[in-house]
């Protein structure tokens, strides 16, 4: 199903954690999704390829994965500015940070100006695991079962498209039934809003985690675009500078909307 909404142009759509090369990537849903998007910025925002995967496993690329290629090629043919803002699955693309290359920007790290004037800081958010990760065995034990979940994930949704029925997360479902998975988020949301905020920054917009979120917070703005292996969300800047998170099909799940401007001549002065 092609994403029907975004088909209009976009100021801008961030995207991380597609896991290209990785046997849980849902690279046929990304590619319908990149296809019909028009935007004049596109932010992908680490783990697009997952060269750990690859170096480690027996990497899995096909039809699909060859679509989101050429589906990126073609919107920087169209005008697009793409920015690549590599991930911890991805991290030997740093070594190229700070050079623009014939079809992208690369950069460790990005500030986007929205439209209505707000600072967000784009970065795909690895650099939080040392105060949110567990370490040692417990973390060991939550990767393992973690990729056996992504599995039992592509089997069930295998079987609902089969029978005509939409998209949904199993994984997704059995991390918001864990209480050590939503401390582990709240952890991680709130190094992020910390960092922004000793930036002097309005709020950040990154990924790493899988869960797709939108929302303010201590006068800050906590923007998770979500991942292509469970979620398959984006999120995107109108026109006017309000945010939006949508689904693979271009359904609206979340949004913020536009900062109110105030002109500064048009306020009575006091006496």
């Amino acid at each position: 199903m092609k994403a029907a909404a975004a088909l209009a142009m976009r100021r801008a759509v961030f995207v991380s954690d597609v896991h290209l090369g990785s046997k849980h990537c849902h690279a046929a849903q990304f590619a319908d999704f990149l296809e019909t998007l028009h935007c004049r910025q596109l932010y992908l925002v680490g783990d697009i390829v997952d060269l750990w995967w690859m170096a480690q496993k027996r990497a899995t690329w096909n039809h699909a994965h060859n679509r989101v290629v050429e589906a990126l090629h073609a919107l920087r043919r169209r005008g697009t500015e793409l920015i690549y803002i590599p991930g911890n699955h991805d991290r030997p693309i740093r070594r190229f940070c700070g050079l623009v290359l014939p079809a992208m920007q690369v950069r460790r790290r990005a500030i986007h100006v929205t439209a209505d004037g707000r600072r967000l800081l784009v970065t795909h958010g690895d650099d939080y695991d040392a105060v949110t990760h567990f370490g040692g065995l417990q973390e060991r034990f939550g990767d393992w079962l973690y990729y056996r979940i992504l599995t039992g994930n592509k089997i069930v949704n295998g079987l609902r498209q089969r029978f005509g029925l939409r998209y949904w997360s199993l994984s997704e479902y059995l991390k918001r039934q864990s209480v050590a998975a939503e401390r582990y988020i709240t952890r991680f949301v709130q190094a992020g809003l910390d960092d922004a905020r000793r930036r002097g920054l309005d709020g950040i917009i990154c990924g790493h985690i899988h869960r797709a979120a939108l929302i303010q917070r201590e006068g800050l703005i906590y923007a998770n675009d979500g991942d292509w292996v469970e979620s398959l969300t984006a999120l995107s800047e109108e026109a006017d500078g309000s945010l939006c998170l949508l689904s693979h099909t271009g359904e609206l799940l979340a949004a913020l909307p536009a900062r109110l401007r105030l002109v500064m001549q048009d306020l009575p002065r006091a006496a």
